[in-house]
């Protein structure tokens, strides 16, 4: 029997699930021991990667809205929404960090911590919209247990004001009509058979890039803090 949009989404999830224990760095930030300049790498790390997300959204949108897929084509709009709220939101971030401009202009950013939004454009290239929609979807329940983490962490051990904290509020907060329309666009893809066996390998390589970006940070943070 053919799961339903739900069923997949969460089975999916579950099994690519990351293990909250294994993060690097998270944990270092929650008990206030990672580097203040640490937070401003990774700050200034997703300065690079929300544009790149932006685009990459947007261009799935399009090539799902060309294949009629306008359920896809939706939820894909959100995200790139979603990236611009989240790029008002960084900026107290790194006021609060004491990032300058000049900084933020000149900063290089890391492979490591670039490889998920360079994966992300792959898959605004190549794969079926619908596939990358439980990609994505399984990867936020994991960005955003770490956004919930940091965010309380900013506040409670790095004594951030509220609105340094936006960004990692952002996707720490439920997003009830996100989760509405993945469901709405992977029944509808699920109703042309659209979805392939691809989202899996999509999936763990989402999540291998996110890795990814935690081992990158944490290692600097090491770096800076002399371990």
């Amino acid at each position: 029997m053919t799961p339903t949009a739900q069923e997949l989404l969460r089975t999916t999830a579950a099994r690519l699930a990351l293990d909250p224990g294994s993060n690097p760095l998270v944990p270092h930030i929650a008990d206030g021991t990672a580097a203040p300049r640490t937070l401003a790498v990774l700050a200034l790390e997703q300065w690079h990667v929300i544009p790149a997300d932006r685009r990459s959204f947007q261009h799935l949108a399009r090539r799902a809205a060309d294949t009629k897929d306008l359920e896809s084509a939706a939820f894909f709009e959100a995200l790139a929404d979603g990236e611009s709220l989240a790029e008002e939101r960084l900026a107290p971030l790194l006021d609060a960090l004491e990032v300058s401009a000049a900084e933020s202009a000149t900063y290089e950013p890391q492979p490591g911590c670039q490889a998920y939004p360079a994966y992300a454009a792959w898959l605004a290239l190549n794969a079926e919209p619908a596939d990358v929609v439980i990609a994505l979807t399984a990867n936020f329940a994991s960005w955003g247990a770490c956004c919930e983490v940091i965010a309380r962490a900013l506040r409670d051990r790095y004594g951030l004001a509220d609105a340094a904290c936006g960004f990692f509020d952002l996707f720490a907060e439920p997003a009830p009509e996100l989760d509405r329309q993945a469901v709405t666009a992977v029944q509808a893809a699920l109703d042309r058979r659209r979805v392939t066996a691809a989202h899996l390998r999509y999936g763990h390589l989402v999540q291998c890039y996110e890795e990814m970006f935690w081992t990158t940070l944490a290692s600097g943070d090491k770096a800076v803090r002399g371990i």
